[in-house]
């Protein structure tokens, strides 16, 4: 199973990673029906101690409120615990298995361990895996701390 979760990760890594050039991000996510919804110009920021994921119109945003963290050199690892959707005004707790965010919180690249891939400045990596088998990719640039 934890194989099966590396797998998820890494090959969201790789279909999302194009989006870290510019300062906005991407959401990919992939129904366990095989259907995919991309949200492109997606704005990631720290608010307090949440990770707010805002898709470009502004009408829904995926907050990541609690997590365990620790480092893996420079880069911060988060095992996400309790995720919220806010969509409408109303907040919707996600229902998911399990999710690992990667964090660059330094202004120069770091290289993910055990992998060709390289966070820029204050790049972000995610993947979440719902019970429901729906597969969740974010990446991009965080935006700002508030």
């Amino acid at each position: 199973m934890r194989r099966l979760a590396v797998t998820v990760f890494f090959v969201a890594l790789v279909l999302c990673a194009a989006s870290i050039a510019d300062a906005k991000g991407t959401v990919r996510v992939q129904k366990s029906d095989g259907s995919i919804q991309v949200y492109p110009n997606v704005t990631l920021r720290i608010v307090g101690q949440t990770l707010r994921v805002t898709t470009q119109d502004g009408k829904g945003t995926l907050v990541v409120s609690r997590a365990a963290c620790s480092f893996q050199g420079e880069i911060m690892v988060c095992l996400p615990y309790e995720l919220v959707l806010e969509q409408n005004g109303v907040e919707q707790p996600l229902d998911f298995q399990r999710g690992t965010f990667y964090w660059n919180r330094t202004d120069t690249k770091q290289q993910l361990s055990a992998s060709s891939t390289q966070l820029p400045p204050n790049g972000m990596l995610g993947s979440l895996l719902t019970k429901k088998g729906t597969i969740i990719a974010v990446s991009g640039v965080i935006d700002g701390k508030q």
